[in-house]
């Protein structure tokens, strides 16, 4: 499978064949926005172009899991060249000091607030991609979005599940409502909506740039909004926001390159478990289902719990990656795993000696785009400003209280983020341009679906299709698909266990065949999306 060397799948069984193609390839979680990109690539657009109109349709159409006033990360590698990371996450405002939210008497930023909105830096970024790595330019890219806008689009079946599960977030807010909620209610598979407002936004963003989000009317109607419910944000603050690019981070796995972008998001808990895990033959025959997923469970707890009391604003780490990421606090890390018990999560307290979209894009040239945009939870803080047609995220949420912890919220801090583009180098090159939706499952996601395709030989599409386990919140999450014996299993060792009631995260992964010039592809069956080449 390091070539993609097919096993083939039992065309009995119900699934779907991992894609095939021979130029170039794109793969997201809704099948417009992977044939709005697909058509950008046909038409002489690259990576970055059909990467931008793809997440700006979803944008639109998918607007429980992102958007213009989300955030957004990318890693971007031109043909056979070295990636580079770009962080478009928001930052504070500069009047959120720990005193503010003192006064208010909150312990924890409610996520559902104004106060959990930072300032949507997915834009900026976008301007970054288009004018740096571009081809086509803004209007040709968010052309597909915009005629979503006016003509309307269809609720597909996942989609409508997400709203009507997650409908409640938006009932604190009339405007949110109005455009969300038609007759009070979320739409349902094949319903038809529109969003004017958020076409004419995108409209000016396309002739206009930045500026068009982040000074002058639309920038005003969202401040205004934040404002009016008690939020400390100013146009100062949009104005000043700025994307930015910065080296991404590495972990050696079976011979393979693990990259990810760095602190503020999580890429570098992936990076922790990556080289945990590495210690492990995770092929071994003599390894069974429960024997791994206990194996996963523990490495997670190892990794998040340095996660959640390291990562921050890269300015405010006070522990540097190549310490986390060193032979001798990783070997102190995988020392205190046992493969016949569970440990509790304090057993990783040891010193240093939710929803997004995510697209990825191969195109002719060998360029490639891991890329993705969130809101944060589901419909992001629920606040919409209704001129401007932006639903906020709330990001924020990620923030600490607690006074000394790097964490903490500040004056222009960026918060701790899950979301968290990936590549795979081998020998210095991209093979592998991959991402797993599902907050704060997604770390754990792409070292799980690495291990499928490096451990186990599985193609992508078989790779995303495996059954998903996750330890989160003092137990391990099992998808359905698994059998009472490894949930009896597991809990022999210590563990506790819950059934999931929802998928576990959202794969699309693009492999490099470089020997043979072929491009293999997945889009995970947890999604209504697809991967398409030509």
């Amino acid at each position: 499978m390091i070539e993609q060397t097919i096993i083939e799948r039992d065309f009995m069984v119900p699934g779907k064949s991992v894609a095939v193609a021979g130029r170039a390839m794109i793969a997201t979680s809704h099948p417009q926005a992977t044939v709005a990109g697909l058509k950008i690539l046909q038409a002489g657009g690259n990576a970055v172009d059909a990467a931008l109109a793809a997440v700006a349709l979803q944008s639109v159409i998918d607007p429980h899991m992102t958007g213009i006033g989300g955030d957004c990360f990318a890693l971007y590698a031109a043909h056979d060249r070295a990636p580079v990371a770009i962080n478009g996450s928001g930052r504070a405002p500069a009047a959120a000091t720990l005193d503010h939210f003192a006064r208010l008497g909150l312990e924890k930023i409610p996520d559902n607030s104004v106060h959990a909105v930072t300032i949507p830096g997915a834009v900026d970024a976008w301007c970054m991609l288009s004018e740096r790595f571009g081809k086509i330019g803004l209007e040709a890219i968010l052309k597909p979005a915009i005629d979503a806008t006016t003509e309307g689009f269809v609720i597909t079946p996942r989609v409508a599940l997400d709203w009507a599960r997650y409908a409640d977030r938006l009932r604190p807010y009339p405007a949110s409502v109005r455009q969300y909620l038609p007759g009070d209610q979320p739409p349902g598979i094949g319903d038809r909506l529109d969003n004017p407002a958020l076409g004419r936004t995108l409209t000016r963003i396309a002739k206009e740039g930045r500026s068009a989000f982040y000074e002058g009317e639309v920038a005003q109607d969202m401040v205004s909004m934040l404002q009016s419910l008690g939020g400390v944000h100013t146009l100062d603050d949009f104005a000043a926001y700025k994307a930015f690019e910065t080296r991404p981070i590495s972990a050696a796995y079976r011979g393979f390159e693990l990259v990810e972008c760095p602190p503020n998001g999580q890429g570098l808990a992936a990076l922790v478990m990556a080289r945990i895990l590495d210690g492990f033959d995770l092929a071994s025959p003599e390894l069974t289902q429960a024997d791994r997923i206990h194996l996963f469970a523990e490495a997670t707890k190892a990794a998040y719990r340095q996660r959640d009391l390291y990562i921050a604003d890269p300015g405010h780490m006070v522990h540097s990656v190549e310490e986390l990421l060193s032979e001798t606090f990783i070997a102190s890390l995988r020392g205190q795993i046992k493969l016949a018990r569970a440990s509790a999560v304090e057993d990783f307290d040891l010193p240093v000696h939710r929803d997004t979209v995510y697209v990825t894009v191969v195109d002719a040239d060998g360029n490639a785009i891991s890329l993705i945009n969130s809101v944060f939870f589901a419909f992001g803080s629920g606040i919409y400003a209704p001129n401007a047609g932006v639903l906020l995220q709330n990001r924020g949420a990620g923030f600490s209280l607690i006074p000394d912890h790097p964490n903490a919220i500040g004056p222009g801090k960026l918060p701790f983020h899950t979301i968290i583009p990936a590549m795979v180098l081998q020998d210095g090159r991209p093979v592998m341009s991959y991402g797993v939706m599902g907050g704060q499952y997604q770390a754990l996601g792409h070292i799980h679906i690495l291990s499928q395709i490096v451990d186990h030989g599985l193609d992508l599409q078989m790779a995303s299709d495996q059954p998903r386990s996750f330890f989160t919140d003092g137990a391990i999450s099992l998808e359905p698909t698994l059998s009472a014996n490894v949930q009896a299993d597991l809990e022999r060792r210590g563990h506790k266990t819950r059934w999931a009631d929802e998928p576990l995260g959202g794969c699309q992964a693009i492999w490099i065949d470089h020997k043979r010039g072929v491009l293999w592809g997945a889009s995970d069956h947890r999604k209504d999306g697809v991967a398409l080449g030509y």
